[in-house]
């Protein structure tokens, strides 16, 4: 069903301001706002319940094992609810989405405490796990959230809001968007310790148990050298979703130290909980040369230990 009708106070012609963001390859890459350019690609392909939890972009101990519910299955937690402006749209390379967050009492959210440098992350993705976007999208004083996505291929996306409303808990919500267009589903790259995207090397060292928090290495190289000048980007040096496969349910993601603790590369430390065995999808933005680029890999965390 199209909800563009759920709410009043939606803008109702949509114009696109952001088009020069978004001329980058396969994907989108940061929002207008920031100076960097953002590619992707990985080993095998280049891309062109609750919601509770920090998820992607708290840092949190390691010793402590951290809840390990995925984020993002539902779009209301906490009586928070994640609204779009319209669940269908037409594929394009630079599509206009709108959204809104609204409390428990119903009323747009317009407070929000920063996370890494923004008030809101949004994380798209097919339900085939192709196309990822991290993006930054702008909020108006009503309280509506504007961005345009690279949606040229259509089919199923997820679209994850990751953000903190002031003197509130950290959250993630998801909901689906339909995109008219023509579908044609990649299979699930296999399992692979390597990725390369835009000349980079990036290896993963480190295994992902299920049931408990994982410490994970993502190193990068180039031409076979290590990286180690690695630039902060959002108030670090790397970021990592990741998706379980089945449901891409949003797991709990926590980055080990700041730019400040010195280490610019070429490993960044990442501590992962997975709530169960299985495969999962990670995307690792990292920024080298005034440019981010996004690493993926698909990895299993093996069956749960007796």
């Amino acid at each position: 069903m199209n909800a563009t009708g759920k709410f009043a106070g939606f803008t109702v012609g949509l114009v696109v301001i952001f088009g020069a963001a978004l001329a980058l390859g396969s994907v989108a890459g940061p929002d207008v706002a920031e100076p960097a350019a953002h590619s992707t690609g990985d080993a095998a392909h280049s891309t062109g319940d609750d919601g509770h939890g920090a998820a992607g972009h708290d840092v949190a101990g390691h010793d402590a094992v951290a809840d390990p519910t995925p984020g993002g299955l539902t779009p209301t937690a906490d009586g928070y609810t994640l609204e779009l402006a319209a669940d269908q749209i037409t594929a394009g390379p630079a599509v206009p989405v709108q959204f809104r967050i609204t409390d428990p009492s119903g009323v747009p959210v317009t407070d929000y405490t920063e996370e890494h440098e923004k008030p809101l992350h949004l994380i798209v993705v097919r339900r085939d796990l192709a196309g990822f976007q991290h993006v930054h999208p702008t909020l108006d004083a009503s309280g509506t959230w504007t961005v345009p996505l690279d949606v040229a291929r259509g089919g199923d996306y997820r679209v994850f809001a990751d953000f903190t409303p002031a003197g509130g808990d950290g959250l993630t919500l998801g909901t689906d968007l339909r995109v008219a267009g023509t579908y044609d589903p990649q299979p699930l790259p296999a399992p692979t310790p390597t990725a390369t995207v835009d000349g980079y090397t990036v290896t993963l060292d480190g295994a992902i148990r299920p049931g408990e928090t994982s410490n994970v290495t993502l190193s990068v190289s180039r031409d076979g050298q290590p990286v180690t000048d690695l630039q902060p980007y959002l108030g670090a040096y790397g970021h990592l979703v990741a998706l379980r496969t089945t449901d891409l349910g949003y797991l709990h993601v926590h980055p080990d130290g700041h730019p400040g603790d010195g280490g610019a590369g070429p490993g960044i430390d990442f501590a992962v909980t997975a709530p169960s065995a299985g495969d999962y999808r990670l995307f690792l933005d990292f920024q080298h040369a005034g440019v981010v680029h996004t690493a993926e890999f698909t990895v299993t965390a093996g069956p749960e230990e007796e």
